[in-house]
């Protein structure tokens, strides 16, 4: 558990005006008081190690949990919202895609003013 919350704090720490702090007892990460990633392990007893993320709409979260079931499944609480959680067990895991899933859900989060800057 300990590998995957470092590397799913650096990339998420890595984004400009990003903070950690607990919310519901877990590893949350903000930008300007926006919650954009959230990091989950054995939530509830679900026996996943995940990192939940925004998507862009509902439908492209449908479109990820039909097209990626292995890797992509619906957070509870925040699958409403359009939220997806990213699998982050067994050795296929491609961190690189983690990396770029949290910064896009940072990016629809961000303020305007952080994206016009040229954001990350």
């Amino acid at each position: 558990m300990t590998k995957s919350l470092d590397r799913v704090r650096q990339a998420a720490l890595e984004l400009p005006e990003t903070e950690e702090r607990l919310s519901h007892g877990q590893a949350t990460f903000f930008v300007a008081g926006k919650q954009f990633a959230q990091f989950r392990d054995n939530h509830h007893s679900d026996g996943k190690t995940v990192v939940c993320v925004r998507t862009s709409s509902l439908d492209e979260q449908a479109m990820l949990l039909e097209s990626h079931p292995e890797t992509y499944s619906k957070p509870a609480y925040l699958h409403h919202a359009g939220w997806i959680s990213v699998n982050l067990t067994g050795e296929a895991v491609d961190w690189g895609h983690v990396a770029d899933r949290i910064a896009e859900s940072w990016e629809l989060a961000a303020p305007r003013r952080l994206l016009e800057a040229g954001g990350r």
